[in-house]
């Protein structure tokens, strides 16, 4: 008779305890078809064709950031007195090529404000674009933009005092904002073409010019949303 009591005992507890169970399946379950499928989208890694926002900070051969969409990263910078931009977030569509040489993004800078836009040439976000598929949600990486090939302009003394820079001061090293078109004659002619900034190193001084180097070794990217393409 007592081991029956304790057999009806032990059924009503594992009942008890079945009926938690299942009442917290419940719950999950519930979660789970309250999110939709924005969940499978952070989950799933980037395919071609997917719309993906991205976070990224572009950085110079010393691994300086020179443009980022990182406040933090931002603000230590300019209270370190260097030289650099605030960007917003790159929208893009995964390993799709740029449809021309400049593509221009929004910055912000102390001196203008988010009136400027920042020239990211055509093969950089090619690189960026192609080198997101098969990333994640938050995840990050480090894209080659260069491949360690610079990109040199020589300005002459002259040159940048036209343009009211003060050549005895710059030294190499120092990073120069400058002005580049999609039209290669538009600075000697009368053209109307919009200029876009450009952010270039000084490799090089002499007497009389200095070499600047406008290429980007690497960009940073942190994957933030991805939006999967339609099949």
């Amino acid at each position: 008779m007592g081991t029956k009591k304790q057999e009806e005992k032990s059924k009503k507890m594992w009942t008890k305890v079945l009926a938690i169970v299942v009442g917290v399946l419940f719950v999950v379950l519930m979660v789970v078809s309250s999110l939709g499928s924005s969940w499978i989208s952070s989950v799933a890694s980037v395919k071609p064709g997917d719309v993906v926002v991205v976070d990224y900070t572009i950085k110079d051969a010393q691994g300086k950031p020179l443009v980022t969409t990182d406040a933090q990263v931002y603000k230590q910078a300019i209270s370190s007195g260097s030289n650099i931009l605030y960007s917003k977030q790159l929208t893009m569509t995964a390993n799709q090529s740029a449809a021309s040489s400049i593509y221009p993004v929004q910055v912000y800078s102390e001196d203008s404000g988010w009136s400027t836009q920042f020239a990211l040439f055509g093969n950089e976000y090619s690189a960026i674009s192609n080198g997101i598929v098969g990333m994640r949600v938050n995840g990050q990486k480090t894209i080659p933009l260069s491949e360690n090939k610079p990109m040199t302009q020589v300005w002459s003394a002259e040159q940048l005092e036209a343009h009211n820079v003060n050549f005895s001061a710059l030294r190499v090293g120092n990073i120069l904002a400058l002005g580049v078109s999609q039209n290669p004659d538009a600075a000697y002619s009368n053209s109307t073409s919009e200029y876009y900034m450009r952010l270039g190193e000084i490799t090089n001084k002499t007497e009389g010019d200095i070499t600047l180097d406008f290429s980007y070794p690497s960009v940073d990217v942190t994957v933030v949303s991805v939006n999967k393409a339609s099949s």
